[in-house]
């Protein structure tokens, strides 16, 4: 049997918890009466609404642009009217400026059709990616056109697609690698022609044996001696799906501190930006919809669902048949990464991957106390760092000392505070030593 890959230092197992998801296919939501499209959704400078109030809008019509700085256009994903030009709830800003969409329900919706796109230049290719407005749709929401046009000097030699999916209860890359693998595939291979580059890796965890066969077929069907597919199973690892960790294990690489891929000569995607990519490249369909997992014991119904970007959670609510009185706990995003949110108002977004309904038993809400200094926390960190020290230089209000602890290597996936005994905050100690070392 083929040994699965891992990347060497630290990491968890959390329950995963994807049960609950993992066979339900992507289901398309009736759109909601309003839209509410955050202006700033990717790294970078935030969109400038190009439209005013009560102007009509068409599906994948253009409603804002950065017209400074790094950043994406933002397109309408349905036919309306522009109702208001204001703010929205936001999971981390607490408010965040938007634009609201009264729907037309009336209109017909857009149709695209796939073209021929093997005909278009790397630049042209890459043009259509920055018009459709792609980014990370894993989390990270970094413009996709930039992270294809690396340094003049790196030497790319291969892609890697990201199809881990290692958080718990998060299922929306698994169904879309089962229903949607073709599209993947030939978003690699517009990536690869961008690229320049013949190799592309897919690294999928062992837990998802359906999607590797699945992707495994779609990826022999397209590769040739001069576009060689290959899918890969990784060891079921938390964190296996954050870039660095991906890279060493897919490639046996290890990104220098503080460097991006391309300084090991890699590019990497996540499975669900790839689909993108041909959507936005064969089709000319902006990034305007989501595959969003609504998982956790408090939700009615629990699904795999198709939004528009702008859906508010309580639109979601409502459609999935309410909540549960044992609710507990909201988190936007995975268990580990995510962030608890108390207003059911805030809309969904081009990275939100998840959103969760927990009960008591599937979180923990006991208080912490002080590091007993067992170190756990060092053995679970897979960036080999000290969360520990950082925990207690930020309680000392010392948090400008505490970037030789790596702190900002740390990419903050929780390995750390799971673990933790104490129960205690060390990724919100980081994000404060981050923001207080930064000023």
């Amino acid at each position: 049997m083929k040994s699965l890959l891992t990347f060497l230092q630290g990491g968890v197992h959390p329950p995963e918890a994807k049960g609950q998801t993992a066979a339900l296919p992507i289901e398309r939501m009736p759109v909601p009466d309003e839209l509410e499209i955050i202006l700033g959704q990717h790294i970078g400078a935030p969109c400038e609404p190009t439209v005013t109030r009560r102007e009509e809008v068409v599906e994948g019509g253009l409603i804002g642009e950065v017209k400074k700085g790094l950043g994406v256009p933002l397109h309408s994903p349905v036919a309306g009217t522009i109702k208001a030009i204001g703010t929205s709830a936001h999971p981390m800003r607490v408010s965040a400026p938007s634009v609201t969409i009264k729907v037309d329900h009336e209109a017909a919706r857009a149709d695209y059709q796939a073209g021929d796109w093997q005909q278009l230049a790397a630049d042209e290719l890459k043009k259509k990616v920055h018009e459709a407005g792609i980014i990370g749709i894993g989390g990270a929401g970094f413009p996709t056109h930039v992270k294809l046009s690396p340094p003049r000097d790196a030497q790319i030699d291969q892609l890697l697609l990201n199809g881990a999916e290692c958080e718990p209860y998060i299922t929306a890359d698994h169904r879309q690698m089962l229903e949607h693998a073709s599209e993947v595939v030939e978003g690699a291979r517009i990536i690869m022609k961008i690229l320049g580059v013949t190799k592309c890796q897919i690294g999928i965890e062992s837990n998802k044996p359906d999607a590797i066969e699945t992707m495994t077929r779609a990826a022999e069907a397209v590769s040739s001696a001069d576009c060689t597919i290959q899918v890969q199973g990784l060891e079921v690892k938390y964190p296996q799906g954050s870039e660095k960790q991906l890279i060493q294990a897919l490639t046996g690489r290890k990104v220098p501190s503080q460097s991006l891929p391309s300084a090991v000569g890699v590019v990497v995607h996540n499975v669900s930006t790839a689909a993108a990519i041909y959507d936005a490249v064969a089709c000319s369909k902006p990034l305007y919809e989501k595959v969003v997992t609504i998982a956790g014991k408090g939700i009615n119904k629990p699904a795999n669902l198709l939004v528009k970007v702008g859906t508010k959670v309580s639109d979601i609510v409502d459609y999935l048949g309410g909540v549960k009185p044992e609710l507990t706990k909201i988190i936007m995003g995975g268990p580990m990464m995510g962030f608890a949110v108390s207003d059911l108002s805030i809309p969904i977004t081009k990275t939100t991957s998840s959103v969760l309904f927990l009960t008591e038993d599937e979180v923990d809400t006991n208080p912490h106390s002080a590091c007993i200094r067992c170190g756990w926390c060092i053995d679970a960190c897979p960036m080999g760092l000290e969360p520990k020290e950082v925990g207690i230089h930020v309680e000392a209000n010392r948090a400008e000392d505490t970037a030789r602890f790596g702190v900002f290597d740390c990419f903050e996936c929780g390995s750390c505070a799971y673990v933790c005994p104490a129960k205690r905050p060390l990724v919100q100690f980081v994000r404060l030593a981050k923001m207080k070392a930064k000023r």
